[in-house]
């Protein structure tokens, strides 16, 4: 029986490929939401809300929380949803797109790889 020593450094596991992209398409979305309010006056104040959200689950995504993985994967159905609603009612072909997309993102998240690697 081999045992190690306490001070030894653990060897932490990098967070897979898909996960690190999503986590910056979430840092995208916010950065996104935060010029349009902030500069453009496209969006109401109260979606620094959802800016926060998505930058507070990009970090904790990027680290392996669980709790982290769950508001990711409502972040991205919930836009899913708002991005079919949008091409559903105003037929932009970009939203049916970026829809397609995060239900891609939505998909991979449910993986049961990644779920596993969840803490």
């Amino acid at each position: 029986m081999t045992r190690t020593h306490p001070n030894t450094p653990q060897k932490r596991e990098l967070p897979l490929p898909g996960v690190a992209a999503i986590a910056l398409y979430l840092l995208l979305v916010a950065g996104t939401i935060i010029f349009g309010v902030v500069g453009g006056g496209h969006y109401p104040v109260v979606f620094l809300f959802f800016s926060a959200v998505f930058f507070a689950a990009s970090a904790g995504l990027i680290v392996g929380f669980r709790w982290a993985w769950a508001l990711s994967l409502a972040a991205v159905f919930l836009l899913a949803g708002y991005n079919f609603w949008i091409f559903s009612t105003q037929h932009m072909g970009a939203a049916a797109v970026q829809g397609a997309l995060n239900l891609i993102f939505f998909f991979y998240l449910v993986r049961p790889q990644v779920r596993s690697r969840m803490k």
